[in-house]
């Protein structure tokens, strides 16, 4: 029986091509099999359409559970509102796994629900930064331990705020959390239900809400320019979703019948608006932005939040970088309680000294009697 000859190995190559220019794929199939993760944060007052959005830029119901009360008995609707309004702003985490072509995403939405509901809202932004600095230090954890090779990524690395359209631009609550979350996270201004407003309204809002971003130095996400060797198709659709932010879109996930197809979009009266169509709002240029940007959004904040974040952390020589604002709250607290101790003390000396001259006075009265 003769011995079968090992195969030969051939290079798969054409001669003088060494192979390195298939790094890319190799980064490309590792990735895939890998899968991406990215967590997005909404936060707006209620009522702007902010469960409605997501579900509709991602096709998958990210809230199966949550029950939103009708108008039919009005004691239970009261009571439900009063609970709203008496509420704290509360953090609510929902992640799923979508796959798409091979591709697995595992997308993480933090809800903010009770943001802006209450009468004071001066404080309801604490818990947001609190559980921005929270991911960041558990990242920094995982990073600095022994096993690193399966760290879970929870940084917020996007968050879409929601500005009402029927206010006349920014409100202060609006200017103060962009300014406190604004070198946290990457900030994407959103104009929720844009079906409320006018092609003119629109501009004219967008042109406002800018203006007044420039005037509070509020910095919000930038996109990159296009290099210099992408193709033009790219380079003006980079062009045309720059020139629309702030994003005024419109959600919904019902389909509508129009012009002989089924569309999603909303039924008026007067007509239907799509809301998959460039013409009547901007939805598909924020999924497109959001989307093509995902690997961005991703390095800035590893690259300057978290670096930031990071650097603040190692220059306190690893203590919890605590929030200045809370700092400042503190202190402010502090000094309260100790100058109405004082002034608990000055009444409890000033009763103690109407006491003893009252006293005083009584003994006086005594001797003068037995003189």
């Amino acid at each position: 029986m003769s011995k079968q000859q090992p195969t030969q190995f051939i290079n798969p190559e054409t001669p003088g091509y060494v192979g390195f220019a298939n790094l890319p794929n190799q980064v490309h199939r590792k990735s895939v099999k890998k899968g991406f993760e990215f967590t997005l944060m909404v936060v707006g007052e209620s009522g702007l359409g902010k469960s409605t959005l997501i579900n509709s830029l991602f096709l998958t119901d990210l809230y199966p559970e949550r029950v939103i009360p009708g108008a039919a008995g009005t004691e239970v609707s009261t009571l439900h509102y009063m609970k709203k309004i008496e509420r704290t702003v509360q953090i609510e985490a929902s992640t799923v796994e979508i796959e798409e072509r091979g591709v697995k995403l595992r997308l993480t939405v933090v809800d903010t629900p009770g943001y802006g509901d209450a009468i004071n809202c001066r404080d309801c932004f604490k818990t947001i930064i609190s559980y921005i600095d929270e991911q960041f230090e558990r990242y920094l954890h995982d990073e600095s331990g022994l096993n690193r090779r399966h760290i879970i990524d929870n940084r917020v690395h996007c968050c879409f705020y929601f500005i009402s359209p029927f206010g006349h631009g920014l409100k202060p609550l609006d200017v103060a959390f962009m300014k406190a979350i604004h070198n946290k996270v990457n900030i994407v201004p959103v104009i929720a239900k844009a079906d409320t407003l006018t092609l003119k309204e629109r501009e004219r809002l967008k042109k406002r809400i800018l203006d007044e971003i420039e005037e509070h130095n509020i910095k919000i996400y930038h996109l990159p320019d296009a290099e210099s060797d992408e193709d033009e198709d790219f380079k003006e659709q980079t062009r045309l979703l720059k020139a629309s932010i702030p994003f005024s879109v419109v959600g919904s996930n019902q389909l509508i019948e129009a012009k002989g197809k089924k569309v999603r979009g909303r039924l008026y009266p007067w007509g239907v608006v799509e809301v998959e169509n460039p013409e009547h709002n901007d939805f598909l240029k924020l999924r497109t932005m959001l989307i093509t940007h995902m690997q961005d959004l991703q390095e800035v904040t590893q690259d300057l939040h978290y670096e930031n974040f990071r650097s603040e952390r190692l220059k306190r020589g690893g203590r919890k970088v605590e929030n200045e604002d809370m700092n400042k709250d503190q202190i402010l607290l502090e000094k309260e309680a100790e100058l109405r101790r004082m002034q608990e003390m000055i009444a409890r000396m000033q009763a103690q000294m109407q006491l003893q001259m009252q006293g005083g006075d009584g003994d006086g009265a005594v001797h003068g009697h037995h003189v």
